[in-house]
């Protein structure tokens, strides 16, 4: 016999909701690391490096390993071949955290600029349809990548902190909405 606790609030997916103390405090928390980072990016942009070529590691380990476990499932070769470049990442990213770094934050500003064309373009073509707000976003984007690649190697030293700390700064500042504001809270 299965018995449920109903006490606890629910929220929308069907987990208990987590009291305002705590999302005072996780949002306290985050706002503390938020202003941590944005104090010294160039570090947290060089442990941003070191932190995702670790992940990148036990990533592609994993994934030969699954291969391994499910070899009977296809693609055998190509997990294997995926969970190697992964491994190969992660070193050089462990290896050369500032290197590591530079890399990372190419790609971002290219992408980001990639990114940022294509939404232009589908906004242009959906104009009727409200794609002014699609055209806005890209032209963000794009003036992101530009500002990234054109301050390049430079912008490598700081972008990946800069955007960290503006996110846990963000994030904090969400728990906190989410603790005070009456309409997300249950009575």
């Amino acid at each position: 016999m299965t018995i449920y606790d109903h006490s606890a609030p629910m929220g929308a997916t069907g987990l208990p909701q987590p009291s305002r103390w705590v999302c005072v405090l996780l949002g306290l928390f985050m706002m503390f690391a938020g202003l941590m980072v944005l104090g010294d990016v160039a570090f947290f942009t060089v442990v941003s490096a070191l932190f995702i070529g670790w992940v990148a590691i036990a990533t592609g380990a994993f994934e030969i390993f699954h291969a391994f476990w499910t070899k009977g499932w296809g693609g055998f070769l190509w997990q294997v071949v995926l969970g190697i470049l992964y491994i190969a990442f992660g070193i050089i990213l462990v290896s050369q955290p500032l290197t590591g770094a530079l890399l990372l934050t190419y790609v971002l500003g290219l992408a980001l600029l990639i990114s940022g064309v294509v939404r232009m373009l589908i906004g242009f073509g959906r104009w009727q349809q409200g794609g002014g707000i699609m055209v806005a976003s890209g032209l963000f984007g794009v003036l992101a990548g530009l500002v990234i690649l054109t301050g390049f190697p430079m912008t490598g030293i700081w972008v990946l902190g800069l955007l960290l700390g503006i996110d846990l700064l963000s994030h904090g500042i969400g728990w906190l909405t989410f603790a005070w504001l009456p309409a997300a809270r249950p009575a």
